[in-house]
């Protein structure tokens, strides 16, 4: 069959039977169709080994330009097409086997998070009682709460039950999850609330710069950004913080304090346990104290 054809059948698969976002299936089209257009795929029996072979080698040729491909971004074209195969092979159709196809090895993903003091000065920078401070100050207190993605915070509705301390929010994949506020959280955000005399719906709402600021509308991830760095400076946080830094610091407090792996992928709304265990290395200082409380005793 023509490729076109079916690479348009699989897309609608990903968004309308594994319900992938929209932007999911723009990315695998746009990776597959770099493969298709590099190989002249005409069918899906023009896929073979040599030409998958040769893809793999211009990626690779392209990391070591100005502007190429990271290992990472490698590796996304390789599980499309490794994908793509799968769900052609499912349907009946004879193709190369995805397991033919290896997988790069890519180092592991290094994160950083903020030290505990720096998380704590961080949090008490924001201290203002105006709308715009009490805002900036919830803002961070929701973010180290509940490990909330910068797109998810924009789109919270502010009407959520403080009492319960937990609440609902559609992540990646339109999948929902819980999340849960700690008692500093659910302060910020009456505070907040409390001071707002207006209608909109959204949690957190854009400020005009005045003395008297008037509210423009959601607010979006740039001045989540800007706020984040506005008080990692006045903290005198001297690494570049944003805020997703809040999210992986979320996350290895939770580990840190003794929770489990498959608890955090949740509260995370990882969809892979593989994503959150890149959080592990992190906490590894914590056996360290162990080596040092129990090896090498029989030496004292």
């Amino acid at each position: 069959m023509d490729i076109n054809t079916l690479l348009k059948n699989y897309l609608d698969y990903l968004e309308i039977e594994k319900n992938r976002s929209v932007k999911t299936s723009q990315n695998y089209e746009r990776y597959l169709r770099k493969f298709i257009d590099f190989a002249k795929i005409k069918k899906e029996s023009d896929i073979i080994p040599e030409n998958v072979r040769e893809f793999r080698l211009y990626l690779a040729r392209l990391s070591g330009m100005d502007g190429a491909l990271k290992k990472t971004t490698q590796s996304y074209y390789i599980i499309a097409l490794r994908n793509f195969l799968k769900y052609l092979a499912k349907n009946d159709y004879q193709v190369l086997s995805p397991d033919k196809i290896e997988l790069p090895k890519i180092p592991t993903r290094q994160i950083e998070i903020l030290e505990y003091d720096e998380l704590e000065r961080l949090l008490a920078a924001a201290k203002g009682n105006d709308l715009r401070g009490l805002r900036d100050k919830a803002i961070l207190e929701v973010l180290f709460s509940t490990g909330l993605r910068i797109s998810e915070l924009c789109a919270l509705s502010r009407y959520i039950d403080l009492k319960r301390g937990e609440f609902t929010v559609r992540g990646k994949g339109n999948k929902l999850r819980v999340v849960f506020l700690a008692d500093s959280a659910k302060k910020a955000i009456k505070n907040y609330l409390d001071k707002r005399i207006d209608a909109e719906e959204a949690m957190f709402i854009s400020l005009t710069k005045a003395d008297k600021p008037k509210i423009v509308g959601r607010i979006i991830p740039r001045t989540i950004q800007r706020i984040v760095d506005l008080y990692a400076r006045k903290a005198g946080i001297s690494k570049k913080i944003h805020p997703h830094l809040l999210r992986h610091s979320f996350a290895t407090d939770l580990l840190i304090n003794g929770a489990d792996l498959r608890s955090v992928q949740e509260m995370l709304g990882h969809a892979n346990i593989a994503t959150t265990q890149i959080y592990t290395h992190l906490t590894n200082k914590e056996l360290k104290e162990i080596h040092r409380a129990f090896h090498g005793r029989r030496r004292k």
